[in-house]
């Protein structure tokens, strides 16, 4: 079903970036300002505490350079431009969607024009289904937990902690003015100036756009998400100025650490394990989505019906000595 309307176009673009930047929402911080980008951390509390800092600054290239050892972060640029095995074309309805939608958000006026449209909408949504936006968040709410406890992927650890975390904001949600002609103004003009800076006017910019460049782009997205959640009284930066790291066992270049924060008042918690590679911490799990993403990308999963691939002779993150990664 096409979506040719800016006011769900608006939408779409939130969502996006918020699910684009939803893991930096459990990491800590430190004071505001741009930090220094060191590659890995001292210790496993100061490489997670590095890493949002870095997000926290909108430094997302200075993230990558720091949570990566240099050969992985070499071969993550040198990968970026690359054509990836499962991406899908554009159909021609998406890319003149995708035209007409960045152009009406980035027009002189846009935001006049925009909240122009998107106000009488809002007086008939807020008529119709006021009294059932509580009953239908709590419907999203029991299939979020339905998919989480059925996911194959997911531990159960994860599992639990994500219930947690629909279980918080799913009450928020239900109370949220998402009808209210002030927030909406405001939520107009913060996408119509995040739309402005990202300067895309044809969905191939994304797909030609170089590391450096994406993330310039990224860093001008996550400043707008965090602006259009705080309209709704959702504070990303008390969020992560709420986290403290503990470590909870450190022996033989790996680490497990607890990562306590505060999401709308409500205390939660998350653990994140960590791997040592000369004398320098980094994520365990981000070292290995990064590693088995090149591998997918030079060697992509052989066609249905074909003879399977040689198995990989990379050692789990877990069973790698302490040696920076190889360049590929």
């Amino acid at each position: 079903m096409r979506r040719s309307s800016v006011f769900y176009a608006v939408g779409a673009f939130i969502a996006l970036l918020v699910l684009a930047t939803a893991a930096a929402l459990f990491m800590t911080t430190r004071k505001p300002g741009p930090p220094p980008v060191v590659v890995g951390g001292d210790t496993p509390e100061q490489s997670v505490q590095q890493s949002v800092a870095l997000i926290k600054a909108a430094d997302f290239a200075g993230f990558w350079k720091h949570a990566l050892p240099p050969a992985d972060y070499a071969t993550l640029k040198a990968d970026w431009t690359h054509p990836r095995p499962d991406d899908h074309p554009m159909t021609p309805e998406d890319r003149a969607d995708f035209i007409n939608n960045m152009k009406q958000l980035t027009e002189p006026n846009a935001e006049t024009k925009l909240y122009a449209d998107i106000k009488p909408k809002l007086a008939k949504l807020q008529a119709q289904y006021q009294d059932q936006v509580p009953v239908m968040i709590g419907i999203f709410q029991a299939i979020a937990a339905t998919g989480v406890a059925q996911s194959k992927e997911l531990t159960n650890a994860q599992k639990q902690q994500a219930t947690e975390v629909i279980n918080v904001l799913a009450p928020w949600a239900q109370t949220v003015p998402w009808f209210d002609q002030n927030r909406a103004k405001q939520l107009v003009g913060v996408a119509v100036s995040t739309a402005r800076k990202l300067d895309l006017k044809t969905p191939e910019q994304l797909k030609a756009m170089d590391f450096d460049t994406a993330m310039q782009k990224y860093s001008a997205g996550f400043l707008g998400v965090k602006q259009a959640l705080a309209i709704y009284g959702l504070s990303v930066d008390d969020l992560l100025d709420s986290v403290k790291v503990t470590t909870l066992d450190n022996r033989n270049g790996h680490a497990r650490v607890r990562i306590d924060y505060t999401l709308l008042g409500k205390p939660l918690s998350t653990e994140s394990e960590l791997v040592q590679q000369e004398g320098r911490w980094y994520s365990a799990d981000m070292l290995q989505n990064v590693r088995e993403a090149h591998q997918h990308l030079i060697a992509p999963p052989a066609p249905a019906g074909s003879a399977p691939a040689p198995a990989s002779t990379a050692a789990p993150i877990q069973a790698m000595a302490p040696t920076p990664a190889a360049k590929r």
